[in-house]
């Protein structure tokens, strides 16, 4: 809390800032304090072929905060030696060390205030850092949980939304589909190998939830999701929101068609390389 010059108590900055992004017309970045906590595994569970949920909680969930659909946190984990490396508090931010920690970022797909709890999706895949520590977790086990850093405030001046993306973007694309009012419409769009790493989603009356399968085509190849994608008919006058994400590569398309075909202003575009083939621990924000 801040304290005014008339001494009345206010909200901190960074709730006030979104409370005020939320009130007006533009898309953006609100930062928060960034915590550092060490959380206990609750519970494992599967979620389709693909999928595997991490609940975490504990007394180290203290304090912990979730504000808006588009948030991340940092799983910090052991190295290949088992040497787990922590940043450090900086005042409202931290200070990582170099070389830097062996982290990997995630959505917050759910945060319970009254419990604590706090579930995070993972994809499983081959010789992943993250991807196998969520295979072998067990209740009882403990992480290191840096963030969030901030989120991404989307005002309520939009008619309708566009969401897609791979696999890895489902965690995020769920979240925004449960957290959107029950009268929103629009699409989403989620690639997935097939039938069996289709999920549960929660999506307002008006919205069209479309699963693409790309069969036997890897990961980040193909254009399934962007044929897709490319399916939706141009604005009709309505003021609409898009969000993308996926493999770096995979979205270059997309990037063009949302811009300069589906006439979208670059405010009301998210389009993010969650990842990035042959690339550990890739981030591209646009």
């Amino acid at each position: 809390m801040t304290v005014s010059a008339a001494g009345a108590r206010t909200a901190p900055d960074h709730l006030a800032r979104i409370a005020e992004v939320h009130a007006g017309d533009a898309v953006a970045k609100v930062g928060y304090p960034v915590g550092l906590r060490e959380l206990e595994v609750l519970r494992v569970q599967r979620l389709g072929s693909a999928l595997v949920r991490v609940t975490l909680g504990g007394p180290g969930a203290r304090g912990f905060a979730s504000h808006v659909p588009e948030e991340h946190v940092r799983l910090v984990l052991p190295d290949e030696h088992g040497v787990l490396r922590l940043p450090e508090r900086d005042g409202p931010s931290l200070r990582w060390p170099r070389p830097l920690p062996v982290s990997r970022e995630y959505t917050v797909r759910r945060h319970d205030p009254a419990t604590g709890e706090l579930d995070v999706d993972l994809v499983l895949h081959p010789g992943g850092v993250a991807s196998g520590w969520a295979a072998s977790t067990r209740p009882g086990d403990r992480v290191h949980v840096a963030g969030p850093p901030g989120g991404v405030v989307v005002p309520a001046a939009h008619g309708r939304y566009l969401f897609a993306g791979d696999l890895t973007a489902l965690p995020q694309i769920a979240r925004y589909l449960q957290a959107l009012p029950r009268t929103a419409t629009g699409w989403a769009f989620v690639e997935v190998a097939d039938a069996s790493e289709e999920v549960e989603l929660t999506a307002p009356e008006g919205f069209e939830v479309r699963w693409v399968h790309r069969g036997d085509v890897p990961p980040g190849h193909g254009d399934a999701l962007e044929r897709a994608v490319r399916a939706v008919p141009l604005p009709d006058g309505r003021r609409t929101f898009v969000w993308i994400a996926g493999e770096a590569g995979v979205l270059k398309p997309l990037r063009r068609w949302a811009r300069h075909e589906l006439g979208v202003p670059a405010g009301d575009c998210r389009l993010t390389g969650y990842w990035k083939r042959g690339v550990a621990d890739f981030d591209d924000e646009h």
